[in-house]
């Protein structure tokens, strides 16, 4: 890969995301920022300077999308790095026998439509751009990586469709590095558990803290900051591909 990096990075605005865009750009890449016209992506591309562009993007709209892969071929003529961290959460039970009520259909889809088809949206648009670079010593022209989550193992009560839509991501991780390596693009899927993130904000303080000491160790939920780091790390490293690699403390819920 050339010395000039460019990357791409979804959910961009908040939590994982933004602290992946702040990272890259510390390392010397160009990003650009995608997440909800509704997000404050504007307002955080602005903060943290010259190096990033804010596209609005719903990740399940294939206009959307196309519009930020264009976006960044006319302002940089590359892309090198794909992160998949757009997502939303949602806790419901599949059947409230107390309310006599069903797990809402929409809900369910819309969780799948954002985490995993909004994620394969995204590369397989991407992808177009990132196998058009040259390849590097390795052969290589480029990297995918997607959040996958604990609850693709470890899915707790209420987390069927998010536990769904992160086990989709988990299993296409293997298949995406096989479709891309002919093209030598890398394919690899991060695991998070309880990250300090908004997504984790609906819970309690108690709920927060039970959590946090069943983490081994640190005793603490994980830092967006740490997330950044493995990103770098599976981007610097050619040998990291078709791996899901779990971020969890060694948390493990029964």
């Amino acid at each position: 890969m050339s010395k000039v990096l460019v990357s791409l990075v979804t959910g961009a605005a908040s939590g994982l995301g933004k602290a992946t865009v702040e990272r890259l750009v510390k390392d010397g890449h160009k990003v650009i920022m995608c997440d909800l016209p509704t997000s404050l992506g504007k307002t955080v591309a602005e903060t943290i300077g010259s190096n990033t562009n804010f596209v609005p993007v719903d990740v399940r709209s294939e206009t959307d999308v196309q519009n930020a892969i264009d976006t960044c071929k006319n302002l940089h003529g590359k892309l090198d790095l794909i992160v998949n961290c757009a997502g939303v959460s949602l806790a419901r039970k599949v059947y409230n026998f107390n309310k006599s009520s069903a797990h809402d259909l929409e809900e369910f889809i819309n969780v799948l439509m954002v985490n995993t088809v909004g994620s394969f949206n995204v590369i397989r648009l991407g992808v177009a751009l990132i196998g058009s670079n040259e390849p590097d010593e390795n052969g290589q022209r480029g990297v995918v990586i997607n959040t996958s989550g604990y609850s693709a193992y470890d899915g707790q009560t209420g987390q069927v469709a998010f536990a769904a839509s992160k086990g989709a991501i988990a299993a296409m991780t293997l298949p995406l590095a096989r479709d891309m390596a002919l093209q030598g693009i890398r394919h690899c899927s991060i695991a998070p558990g309880l990250f300090d993130t908004p997504l984790i904000n609906h819970l309690p303080s108690k709920v927060k803290n039970y959590f946090a000491d069943m983490t081994l160790s640190p005793k603490r939920f994980g830092k967006p900051e740490e997330f950044a780091d493995l990103v770098v790390n599976i981007f610097n490293n050619p040998f990291f591909n078709g791996e899901v690699i779990r971020l969890d403390g060694g948390i493990r819920f029964i």
